[in-house]
């Protein structure tokens, strides 16, 4: 165990519990990458503090816990849950993540969180679509493509 890595990750989702952007990023190596099942890859890290902006911007009132948190010298594990409202359609999301981290001059150089998108879709878009188009690749193609857009769309701050 590595106690260095461990205080790290805790130190990453309590400021994403406070929104505090700083802090989120004192954490991650400059050449971090970011991969989920929504923004897929993610390079550098001025790219993942703005997805992480779009992502707290879509989120209302986000409130996030985390547990089970391990490292070694080069890679953490943590699961969270994440629960908003996501602001497109109202709806209360409870997200249950598992995260991946691997280590770099003791900062976050990988980063990969994995949910059930199918799950995730029928919380934050309700029915029809996340019912129905959920679990289908052209579906996901299409949330993804809007990240993406609105990814490429945000000036870095």
């Amino acid at each position: 165990m590595n106690d260095r890595h461990v205080a790290l990750i805790s130190a990453f989702y309590d400021a994403l519990g406070r929104a505090d952007f700083a802090a989120m990023e004192r954490c991650y190596h400059p050449e971090v990458s970011f991969g989920d099942p929504i923004f897929q890859e993610v390079e550098g890290r001025d790219r993942v503090m703005r997805m992480w902006r779009i992502q707290l911007g879509v989120r209302d009132g986000l409130k996030s816990e985390y547990r089970d948190v391990t490292a070694d010298d080069f890679t953490g594990t943590a699961h969270w849950t994440s629960r908003y409202t996501f602001h497109s359609t109202g709806r209360e999301v409870v997200n249950e993540i598992d995260s991946l981290f691997r280590f770099e001059d003791d900062l976050i150089v990988r980063h990969h969180d994995d949910f059930d998108f199918r799950r995730w879709s029928k919380m934050a878009l309700g029915r029809p679509h996340g019912l129905l188009f959920g679990w289908t690749p052209m579906w996901r193609k299409t949330i993804r493509d809007r990240a993406t857009q609105q990814l490429d769309e945000m000036r870095p701050s």
